[in-house]
């Protein structure tokens, strides 16, 4: 019989991993993307931590901003969800972008950006710089701006500043990605490399969200798809962190290399034994170091003094 101890005493890692698992053992060939897009939503809906929720329409992008007591009104997070272009939400990120809020004392506006298959590469990018234009329209300076998004919002966070630089838009003061999600043609050698380690993420699984979001037709070498292959010159300060056990991994660390190279200012952090996404999961120690990190690199380039109350 199992006693209340033996719960405690399993890993926070394999627990976080049977969450995902019991979510992809429900689905089948015949469920449909409306009904995965709730599932994830009720999975990881819910707030841990004490922000008020403040719907919003970012420039047309339905969004939410998570406001944390005593935060600047002249400073601003935009969080991009991920969900490999085709599921994910301000519900199922809410708690995730809450923490970050959280722990850095700075608001955070969370999008709702649109998904793949109905809405392809670039409607995503769009909605991402429509949401970078509204912070502008409320009067916040680009230097009082700051990106982050994981995984697939990872690629959207890149993929916005290269936007933006190309147009000759003035650039956020910095941008964290968590698991970014760079090389949609998935040709790192982490893919086989941690196959085995990584629980969720294989090649297959990766080529087909990446063809769900391009299109048949559609380039996975394209700069703004696939930012791994951008040019990476005169981004902004740059946190990149990765779980070692994902097959996604080195897409940060090709990305951290290349962006080295191009000039560009880098913090890697590989995380030893995590998994995707891993701050997604707060029970994971880890993962609240990983996001205290996170957010005292945006308060840097913020310029935002705080302390946390003890909780």
């Amino acid at each position: 019989m199992a006693s209340a101890g033996d719960d405690i005493a399993i890993d926070p890692v394999e627990r976080a991993i049977e969450r995902l698992r019991a979510i992809y053992r429900s689905w089948t060939r015949d469920t449909t993307v409306a009904q995965m897009r709730s599932d994830w939503d009720a999975a990881f809906d819910g707030c841990s931590v004490p922000v008020m929720c403040q719907p919003v329409s970012a420039g047309g992008v339905d969004g939410e901003w998570l406001v944390p007591s005593g935060a600047p009104h002249d400073k601003a997070i935009l969080y991009v969800h991920g969900g490999g272009f085709r599921i994910g939400s301000v519900a199922s990120h809410r708690d995730l972008a809450a923490r970050i809020a959280d722990a850095s004392g700075c608001r955070v506006l969370s999008i709702n950006y649109r998904l793949a298959p109905e809405h392809r590469f670039p409607a995503a990018l769009d909605d991402v710089l429509a949401a970078y234009h509204y912070l502008r329209r409320q009067g916040l300076r680009p230097a009082d701006i700051v990106f982050a998004g994981d995984s697939a919002g990872g690629n959207l966070v890149l993929a916005t500043m290269l936007a933006a630089r190309d147009r000759r838009l003035p650039l956020p003061a910095a941008g964290a990605l968590m698991s970014p999600w760079t090389d949609l043609t998935a040709s790192g050698a982490s893919y086989e490399s941690r196959a085995e380690a990584d629980p969720i993420h294989q090649r297959a699984m990766i080529l087909a969200l990446a063809r769900n979001y391009l299109g048949k037709d559609g380039d996975p070498r394209n700069p703004l798809a696939s930012p791994l292959y951008a040019d990476l010159t005169r981004l902004p300060p740059l946190l990149v962190q990765v779980g070692d056990r994902e097959t996604v991994r080195d897409d940060s660390v090709d990305l951290a290399a290349r962006a080295r190279a191009a000039g560009c200012e880098v913090e890697l952090q590989v995380w030893d034994g995590m998994i995707h996404v891993f701050q997604m999961f707060p029970e994971i120690p880890h993962a609240r170091e990983a996001i205290a990190s996170l957010a005292a690199f945006l308060r840097s380039h913020l310029h935002i003094s705080y302390e946390r109350a003890p909780q």
